[in-house]
């Protein structure tokens, strides 16, 4: 059988996803289909699928963000600014606010700038071991020791709606995350896996991380693992509310509330459209 699937290609700081109206994936969301339509030889090449629809019972939208994997993730912050920036791009929303439903939670998202950047109410964070979750007794997961492949370690857990790994670092590397991300995403401690960002402090109002995400490896940025790296930076006093977070895919602006809700700031921009047709009886890689 074959398919038909107009699609449609954005980034958001050089993190890159494929966009797609659920009424339209059909086959696309197998997790076979997904990792070949991610595959950057064989398919389109992304970092992951967004498969969204109206929600008229939210008045909103709803999403759906799966990993290259084929695996589904509960949040993402650049797959959400996407999504508004698509939405924008097809008229479907204005400037006001207006609500997506994902696995992780429901957020609020505002176009502004007449498109030049999206702003996102990622919800309420917690360190709380059995919201993100960690194993052991239940408590605030701040600056614990983690020793891995030998390496000394300290981290901090959170949750967005999605688990994170928070690891200070005196100096971060794309090759270091690459070594200890894979080990630290599947150590013991977290059941359900985690996304790990390397953290480096500039200042009470910048931060640099390096990211390994959950299902989908090393990427050059991350909306929900900013969040995490400057929420956990604000809670052990390294910074202050309003933090820049610097990646290698470029900045992104997050402010925390003293309720522990975070907003995030950023871009999003489309890449190109197209008509994506194929066999989709494929193997299973």
């Amino acid at each position: 059988m074959k398919m038909s699937v107009r699609f449609w290609k954005y980034h958001a700081l050089g993190n890159d996803y494929i966009v797609v109206r659920s009424e339209d994936a059909g086959e696309m969301l197998a997790p076979p289909a997904v990792r070949r339509l991610c595959d950057r030889h064989r398919g389109v090449g992304a970092d992951g699928v967004l498969v969204w629809t109206h929600d008229p019972a939210a008045s909103g939208f709803r999403l759906r963000i799966l990993n290259p994997d084929g695996s589904e993730a509960e949040k993402s912050g650049n797959g959400l600014r996407i999504l508004a920036r698509h939405l924008w791009n097809q008229r479907l929303v204005s400037r006001h606010p207006f609500a997506v439903a994902t696995a992780g939670g429901v957020v609020e998202c505002q176009v502004e700038d007449q498109g030049g950047a999206i702003s996102v109410e990622m919800g309420r964070v917690s360190f709380r071991s059995e919201d993100v979750p960690v194993v052991g007794p239940s408590r605030d997961v701040l600056d614990e020791p983690m020793v891995i492949a030998g390496r000394a370690l300290r981290f901090s857990a959170v949750s967005i709606g999605n688990p994170h790994c928070v690891v200070r670092c005196a100096t971060i590397s794309a090759t270091e995350a690459r070594i200890l991300g894979p080990l630290i995403e599947r150590d013991a401690r977290f059941p359900q896996r985690t996304n790990v960002q390397f953290v480096r402090v500039r200042d009470r109002w910048n931060i640099e991380i390096e990211i390994w995400e959950r299902g989908a490896g090393y990427t050059l940025s991350s909306g929900s693992s900013s969040c995490a790296a400057a929420a956990v930076a604000h809670r052990l006093g390294w910074c202050d509310d309003a933090v820049r977070v610097h990646m290698p895919g470029g900045v992104l602006s997050i402010e925390i509330a003293g309720t522990g809700h975070v907003r995030m700031r950023g871009p999003a921009e489309a890449i190109f459209e197209g008509v994506l047709s194929w066999q989709w009886t494929v193997p299973d890689a």
